[in-house]
């Protein structure tokens, strides 16, 4: 478990948009929008804004083209988008992304339930996709699903998530984000699939994805970013789940991860104010508190 300094900057990819709002049963077009105009204002450079899988499977993501179609871009911020196949690569690049991601998982069990193939065979339905985007220029980057343990087989070998993240990057990922879906990770965990994984991919191309469900999201980014890490996931008032993983909660909210680096004098240009003003928003939308306790202590404060 050889640890570095910690990194200068951190670039924060905030998922709260899709990953997060994927998982509400209503949130309107416009909710939406305004959603993605207020990260947009907050100096975020990475705004996930829809998803471009089959409204039969994902209903909530059905008006994704709708949002990336109204929102306000600001120059210098990527709004990305999440494409399963050519269908919805095609739309992406209408819907003006500028940026798509394609997604697998380290785990069999979790690959058939969440996608319905093996994970050799979700890898070649993404050859096309990443062929398209080439030929476009825009850029691809990979998730990958139960790093640490998945819901249907117990813990991942680390060995096993080295190997897809590979592939993900031999196939023409420029970033591969790490995703311990269901939130069981540790610090310890971490350190060990991050070893294995960095024998075969540099820490230049990875990131870092965690859910909060046991409470260890921010130990367990303290110690990816002590490894080299400098990319963050995290969604705003900890928005978010997986429908393909019972009882999984909300990934890391982006309030408390901005608290944890401006803590550790890191940098990441975006402001936590701005932010949390955003969770509060779209949390009042959905009738429920942010689960961000940095949003929840800045509103004590603020009263």
């Amino acid at each position: 478990m050889a640890n570095q300094a910690l990194p200068d900057s951190v670039t924060i990819v905030e998922v709260g948009a899709r990953d997060g709002l994927q998982n509400e049963n209503s949130v309107s077009t416009q909710a939406k929008v305004e959603l993605i105009n207020n990260l947009s204002a907050s100096g975020l450079k990475h705004i996930e804004a829809g998803s471009f899988v089959s409204a039969k499977w994902v209903p909530q993501m059905a008006d994704s083209y709708e949002v990336m179609s109204a929102i306000n871009r600001e120059p210098n911020v990527i709004y990305s988008a999440l494409t399963p196949n050519l269908v919805g690569f095609e739309k992406a690049l209408k819907a003006n992304a500028n940026q798509v991601a394609v997604f697998t998982s380290a785990s069999q069990g979790f690959c058939h339930h969440n996608i319905n193939c093996s994970i050799e065979e979700s890898i070649e339905r993404f050859a096309p996709v990443i062929e398209q985007a080439k030929a476009k220029n825009i850029p691809v980057r990979g998730y990958l699903s139960c790093v640490i343990d998945c819901p249907y087989e117990g813990p991942t070998h680390p060995d096993n998530v080295a190997k897809v993240a590979r592939a993900l990057l031999d196939l023409g990922c420029y970033e591969i984000s790490l995703g311990d879906t269901i939130g069981t990770g540790t610090p310890v965990k971490v350190a060990r699939m991050l070893e294995a994984l960095m024998t075969q991919v540099p820490a230049s191309q990875l990131a870092v994805h965690f859910h909060d469900t046991w409470g260890q999201a921010l130990a367990n980014i303290y110690q990816a970013l002590q490894m080299g890490i400098s990319v963050v996931d995290s969604s705003v008032a900890g928005l978010g789940g997986c429908p393909y993983a019972h009882g999984s909660s909300g990934n890391v909210a982006t309030e408390d991860v901005l608290y944890l680096c401006q803590g550790l004098n890191i940098h990441t240009g975006v402001d936590l104010q701005q932010v949390a003003r955003s969770g509060w928003q779209i949390s009042d939308e959905l009738k429920r508190q942010p689960t961000s306790k940095v949003s929840l202590a800045l509103r004590a404060l603020n009263k």
